[in-house]
């Protein structure tokens, strides 16, 4: 099986994974995460976004979460910034990248951000230009790529549309993304497909929610593309508040345990990543969405 010999994981779990739960989390608890993320080995954090607190109150604290993180050498700290409110207010914060973002399905952009697709790569085009002129790296993530709530299957003739777009204004990373968790593993290759025809492999990434417990399946199907890169989430946290029904993003510690599993690299002490799970999961009084997390939970308890 040709699959690549060493994988970077980016955890969204603070933000990503964060904002959609009703229950406010502290900031401290939100800057204790990330430490507990980064003492396990991650090197990608998506620590929280620049949105207006009327829509995404959880992320009303993003200044003072970004100026709590006590940053580790080789660590790179995202944020999310839809427009360029979002950016300015970001740049006080010195992330070392910022994440736009962007859907496959206009009914999804329409309910998600309000505008079309092509109106929303304007509205982020001087964003990344923005940050492209002040050093700070630019990723894009397209969502819905296979599925979405109101147009039901995408064709992947409108992923490689997105790409191309976010390719034009200037987004030098880009991720594939299955915001509902309805992909299957030949659907998911043809997104990736399309998308390749715009990007490197190298610049590609996967990023799979598990509402149908697919996203491994998912994974390494993307794997045996080449693809090296994915957005996961410590226990599994996270959802999308314009995407009715979707569940968790795949638990960073199921797809750890997978991909050490297959000696394959992380650079990640998968205890220590169950340990932070199981953190955030104690704080949100709730079990890690975390079959991996749970075993492993269980012998130690046994």
């Amino acid at each position: 099986m040709n699959i690549p010999s060493r994988v970077k994981l980016v955890d969204v779990g603070p933000r990503d994974g964060l904002q959609n739960e009703k229950q406010p989390v502290p900031a401290a608890v939100k800057i204790e995460l990330v430490h507990r993320l980064q003492a396990a080995g991650l090197t990608e954090i998506e620590v929280t976004s620049f949105v207006s607190p009327k829509w995404v109150p959880q992320m009303a604290d993003n200044a003072e979460v970004m100026a709590g993180i006590q940053r580790q050498s080789g660590v790179r700290y995202s944020v999310l910034t839809p427009n360029m409110t979002g950016f300015e207010a970001a740049l006080k914060s010195k992330p070392d990248e910022i994440v736009v973002f962007g859907a496959a399905s206009e009914a999804f952009s329409q309910r998600n951000i309000n505008c079309s697709i092509a109106e929303s790569i304007e509205r982020f085009a001087p964003v990344v230009a923005a940050a492209r002129a002040a050093g700070i790296f630019v990723r894009g993530a397209m969502s819905c790529t296979v599925g979405c709530p109101y147009e039901g299957e995408i064709a992947p003739e409108r992923v490689g549309y997105l790409a191309a777009l976010m390719k034009g204004i200037g987004v030098q990373h880009i991720g594939v993304a299955d915001t509902i968790g309805v992909g299957t593993p030949l659907k998911v290759a043809r997104a990736i497909e399309a998308t390749l025809q715009h990007y490197g492999v190298d610049d590609l990434s996967g990023h799979f929610h598990d509402t149908y417990g697919q996203a491994l399946a998912n994974t390494l199907m993307a794997l045996q593309m080449g693809v090296w890169q994915f957005d996961t989430s410590v226990a599994g946290l996270g959802g999308c508040p314009y995407a009715k029904g979707a569940t968790g993003n795949v638990a960073s510690e199921d797809v750890v345990f997978m991909l050490h599993g297959m000696g394959v690299e992380t650079g990640i002490d998968l205890d220590l990543l169950v340990d932070a799970g199981a953190f955030i999961s104690g704080f949100l009084e709730r079990k890690p969405n975390s079959r991996a997390a749970t075993a492993i939970l269980n012998k130690r308890a046994a």
